[in-house]
């Protein structure tokens, strides 16, 4: 007798002792959850988020306490009109003193006029690091809302890094909420119409909702080998409900089938086991396909990354183990709850409707009918089509956003734009660290007043009368220069003024001192490092996938040739997620119709967060559909007919799965920060494709095409085959007839 896979006994043992089942499954959601709590969140630091020269200068400015410090800028001015001399005096004094009392402020700069005169710039420096910033700013907000009141012939207000920083957390956490109100009711819609039953809408529900309870534990717990960013939580409740849902799916679809098949012959129990035997296994493969592949996201060496990594890989795990330990329970007793209904019914004497499943409708027989009538055509246009819309990534202009990006929804948005009206060149500070030896100080500041003066006569930079923005270490041997330009940070002007700096007037000045470092960072230098990175990780990332796509693939079907044609499918899918990305976002004819503003480019990180989760996810369905044609090819049904009864078969479950995934990851379209803006664009364009062009069009067509070489170099496809030919003679055996749902391969299976 062959032995019985883990996940078999594991679900046996499930569907036995059901309540055992359950109560160990909240059990570990509880100690999951209260261990998190317990242990809290490890914030990532400063210096986590390091990286090229950029983080390099922030390491030696830091070291000599002479680091970029968040400021505050409180703007005082008329409701119209000049400004009142004596009253903007009263409010700076009093806010001065306000401020200067808060053990959240480092000092408290003299007021500066605009050049109109019309606005006063109070300048607060902040104490601690940027992680600070949102728990630090609130009572430098709640002074300034006080002076306000204070002053009410004046507008009085506050912007600067910790306030819009605290703003964009505030939309994020508003924006989420948002978008689980829209995702939840579409996902209830969606199940109900797959599975016609309240009750069984729950059951998805309910896992997916629990794995991201648990996960979330379970995050906080990780967070103290790998620290979060605040973006882990998001991840989780992203890829938890789709995978979580998805998982839910496809087993529950296949316990249906098995009692539609079983016609209540057998026991809720033994259907349980079935469906454990094909979904219970496709599920586990498809998991670990999505873990291993989100394992390329610790390559990019990026805490950003190994953040959503972590989150990704924690909720994915407990969606599987959810989905082949606590579901077979679950279906167990909603198993004997219909079994007793329909006893009584009986009992009664009145009719029962015989389980059955629906077979797939005219929308399915004629979405398949091109590749089953003429694969090849299919395949060039279909495939030539996915290549067209991957045309336009090719253009891509990678872009870090930053604080011009964000929302003017936001109030401290809106004293930005105010503040740079008034002081425009207050947009971006560029930081140039030196370290020398102490006694080279009074070099080093000669040298970088030559800078300033350089820059000064540069027309990308700002240009100040005043003395330049010098700060040196206690121990003399860190000097730092601040350089302003009133281009955004994101903007060609402000890149190309760090080339400058970096290029020309460092190497000219400063460089030309004997044992010196030097280092720029600052908003632009940052973001540009951090572009730099990402492209110099995407190679390694890219190719990590493909290899494990392949591998993974390889030991699922023992496949080469399904291993090479799913790599090729995920670029393909992908690289036309990414094309579409561009045509969207990187112009501005859509701004007006998604609510953004244009970077004239792609958030740096996307690109590469796109790949790993596509990928993983394209095999969600790769392995489920896959799966089906290969388990009615084993039993002896020829590949052509396989594909074609593998694909209807799974056809309606795929579907209600990716409408799931594209529910959520729209839902990210309606948010206000653009890089989550882009994310949830791409990844529900990727599944869309995905779904409904890669697995309808160019899968079926590629395997109906390559037939039984489809399976080199396993021989067991080969020898099923044979096996079924000895028994079933006969050409008309097989012959082409419309799709069913009680297909060929099931009557095969069940006659053995």
């Amino acid at each position: 007798m062959r032995k019985r896979s883990v996940t078999v006994r594991v679900a046996r043992w499930s569907a036995l002792h059901p309540w055992r089942a359950i109560i160990g499954w909240l059990v570990f959601v509880v100690l999951c959850l209260g261990g998190g709590i317990a242990a809290g969140m490890n914030s990532a630091t400063s210096e986590d988020f390091r990286v090229g020269e950029a983080g390099r200068a922030e390491a030696l400015a830091t070291e000599g306490g002479v680091q970029l410090r968040s400021t505050e800028q409180v703007l005082i001015r008329a409701e119209s009109g000049p400004l009142d001399k004596a009253a903007a005096d009263a409010a700076v004094k009093d806010i001065t003193a306000r401020m200067k009392a808060l053990p959240e402020v480092a000092s408290v700069a003299a007021p500066v006029p605009s050049a109109d005169g019309r606005v006063l710039r109070v300048q607060v420096e902040l104490n601690g690091s940027e992680q600070d910033d949102q728990k630090n700013v609130p009572p430098l907000q709640a002074q300034t809302e006080e002076a306000a009141k204070a002053h009410p012939d004046l507008v009085i207000e506050e912007t600067g890094d910790a306030s819009v920083s605290k703003g964009v957390d505030d939309q994020r956490n508003e924006d989420l909420q948002f978008s689980e109100a829209i995702t939840l009711p579409i996902t209830l819609i969606t199940l109900a119409v797959v599975f016609g039953s309240v009750v069984m809408v729950g059951v998805p529900l309910l896992l997916a909702i629990t794995s991201i309870v648990a996960t979330m534990g379970l995050a906080m717990l990780a967070s103290h080998l790998l620290p979060d960013t605040g973006v882990g939580m998001s991840m989780i409740l992203l890829i938890g409900m789709a995978v979580g849902v998805d998982y839910t799916l496809f087993y529950l679809k296949r316990e249906r089938e098995e009692r539609a098949r079983a016609g209540g012959r057998l026991t809720s129990e033994a259907l349980v086991e079935a469906a454990a035997a094909t979904a219970g296994r496709a599920i586990v493969v498809s998991g670990l396909a999505v873990i291993v592949s989100t394992t390329a996201l610790f390559l990019a060496r990026d805490v950003i990354f190994d953040s959503l990594a972590t989150g990704t890989i924690l909720v994915v795990a407990v969606a599987v183990v959810s989905s082949v330990t606590v579901l077979p329970a679950l279906l167990v007793k909603l198993g004997h709850r219909a079994e007793r209904r329909r006893a009584k019914r009986l009992a009664r004497g009145k009719s029962v409707r015989p389980y059955a499943e629906k077979e797939p409708g005219r929308v399915w027989n004629a979405l398949l009918a091109p590749a089953r009538k003429r694969p090849a055509l299919t395949l060039c246009l279909a495939a030539l089509a996915m290549v067209g819309l991957a045309l336009p990534a090719l253009d891509m202009n990678l872009k870090n956003p930053a604080r011009d990006s964000f929302s003017r929804d936001i109030e401290a948005m809106k004293g930005y734009d105010r503040l740079l009206d008034a002081f425009p060149e207050q947009r971006v500070r560029h930081l140039v660290v030196v370290r020398a030896k102490a006694s080279q100080a009074a070099d080093v500041r000669k040298a970088l007043t030559a800078l300033d003066r350089d820059a000064a006569a540069d027309p990308l930079f700002a240009h100040s009368s005043g003395a330049p923005v010098l700060r040196s270490s206690e121990d003399r041997r860190t000097t730092t220069l601040e350089l302003n330009t009133p281009h955004p940070t994101y903007s060609e002007k402000a890149e190309t003024s760090l080339a400058h700096l970096r290029d020309d007037y460092l190497p000219a000045t400063v460089g030309k001192l004997p044992g010196v470092e030097t280092a720029v960072t600052g908003e632009v230098p940052r973001g540009m490092d951090y572009v730099e990175h990402q492209n110099e990780k995407l190679p390694l990332v890219l190719g990590f996938l493909l290899l494990m796509t392949f591998a993974m693939t390889v030991y699922a079907f023992r496949s080469v040739v399904l291993g090479l044609l799913s790599a090729v499918l995920n670029l393909l899918s992908v690289g036309s997620a990414l094309g579409l990305l561009v045509l969207v976002f990187q112009g501005h004819w859509a701004e007006g119709v998604l609510n953004f503003d244009s970077l004239d480019g792609i958030s740096s990180r996307v690109p590469l967060f796109l790949f790993v989760i596509l990928f993983g996810l394209s095999m969600d369905y790769q392995v489920f559909v896959v799966s089906r044609i290969r388990e009615a090819a084993l039993n002896g049904v020829p590949t052509r007919r396989a594909v074609l009864d593998g694909i209807a078969s799974s056809a309606k479950v795929v579907t209600s799965a990716a409408i799931v995934m594209v529910t959520v990851f729209a839902s990210f379209v309606m948010l206000h920060i653009l890089e989550m803006k882009q994310m949830g664009f791409v990844l529900a364009a990727a599944v869309l494709l995905d779904a409904f062009v890669i697995r309808v069009m160019i899968l079926p067509a590629a395997l109906l095409l390559l037939g039984r070489a489809t399976w080199w170099p396993s021989g067991a496809i080969r020898r099923a085959e044979a096996r079924a030919a000895a028994r079933h003679t006969g050409p008309e055996r097989y012959a082409e007839r419309p799709l069913s749902g009680q297909s060929e391969g099931r009557r095969v299976a069940q006659n053995g």
